[in-house]
């Protein structure tokens, strides 16, 4: 299993008055930057936490073009598949690290860069090696194979016991799966030939593992393994299976949360059998799934479809300034484009992350 998982492919701060009922809630969105002893952030996965390593391979999955980038710097398109910042960039903040996480490729990378974490994320990727292959994204594997790369780089700058360290005591952030559910098994008719869909999440979250222990076995100690969202509530899924009322998909839910359960039990259990390790699982499903039901309690007006175009199916390359206008103020959606939610959104979500799990992470 662990050889067919880890093949290589060809391929500040803010707050809200809400009145609810008469009464002015106030509720703080960023809360005061930890104080951690982590020295880097290191990131693998899919399209949420990639800053722009597509921009260096040949994909069509993208988003080096306006509008994306709205409201980064300068209104700058960097690769990231939002209108602002993205998870893995408040997680750094959040620990006090840097504010912005950089690719590793594509980018003219500093000492200080390597020394404080890089992202390897791909966007399309998925623990499913066919995830990634469908749409020319890094595998997993690649990934990795990337990250052995940047170990020596990091010797070169830093000394190897140096070097040794920051792998040691880093965090590990992985975000993936998603792409698994939403293309590869529930979109394309390849893997639903092979697998019946609690086969699949078996092995897709076998795939997984074997990426964590190749990761162990690499130096990696805490790795913070983000579940998967709601994803029958994405926008691109609503339009595409939720009928003409556009609801949440319920079974694509069901799915994510099986996933999501497996997930959790397998990280558990290599909690006892890696030593050393502190592998430390994510719910994202949770709290994304009350921004979604409940918008306005967060102070979004929109949560079913996207800021982009109509929200409804735009995404990478349909998401563009010639063709596609934007909504006017993007704070106010959940979602950025049909599958990805906004930089506001994600600011949120991660001080929820690190209210419900910042000791286990720093």
């Amino acid at each position: 299993m662990e050889s067919k998982c880890l093949m290589k492919s060809s391929s500040n701060l803010f707050y809200l008055l809400l009145i609810s009922l008469g009464i002015l809630r106030v509720q703080c969105l960023t809360p005061n930057k930890t104080t951690s002893k982590v020295p880097a952030v290191i990131v693998f996965g899919d399209s949420i936490v990639d800053p722009g390593n597509n921009n260096a391979i040949e994909t069509l999955i993208k988003c080096n073009f306006p509008p994306y980038g709205k409201d980064f710097a300068q209104h700058k398109p960097t690769g990231r598949f939002c209108n602002g910042k993205i998870p893995s960039d408040f997680i750094a903040s959040q620990l006090g690290i840097k504010e912005l996480v950089p690719a590793y490729l594509g980018t003219e990378l500093t000492a200080q860069d390597l020394l404080t974490g890089v992202s390897f994320a791909s966007g399309g990727a998925g623990y499913d090696p066919l995830t990634s292959q469908l749409v020319s994204a890094l595998t997993m594997s690649d990934q990795l194979n990337l990250f052995k790369d940047y170990k020596e780089k990091l010797k070169k700058v830093a000394g190897e016991v140096k070097a040794n360290n920051t792998i040691s005591q880093g965090l590990f952030l992985v975000v993936t799966g998603t792409d698994d559910l939403a293309n590869t098994y529930f979109t394309t008719p390849f893997r639903r030939a092979e697998f019946d869909l609690p086969s699949y999440i078996n092995f897709t979250v076998d795939c997984a593992v074997s990426f964590y222990q190749e990761l162990y076995h690499l130096g990696a100690r805490k790795i913070a393994v983000v579940g998967v969202p709601p994803v029958g509530c994405v926008p691109s899924q609503r339009t595409i299976e939720g009928g003409i009322e556009r609801h949440c998909v319920p079974l694509y839910n069901q799915a994510a949360l099986m996933f999501n359960a497996k997930l959790s039990t397998e990280s558990e259990r290599l909690n006892k059998t890696l030593k050393g390790a502190q592998i430390v699982y994510i719910d994202i499903y949770t709290p994304l799934l009350d921004l979604i039901t409940r918008p306005f309690a967060y102070g979004f007006e929109e949560s079913t479809k996207g800021c982009c175009g109509t929200g409804y199916f735009e995404v990478t390359l349909a998401c563009n300034s010639l063709t596609t206008p934007t909504c006017e103020d993007a704070s106010k959606y959940v979602f950025w484009d049909s599958y990805h939610p906004t930089e506001r959104a994600y600011n949120i979500l991660i001080t929820e992350v690190f209210q419900k799990y910042g000791s286990l992470l720093t």
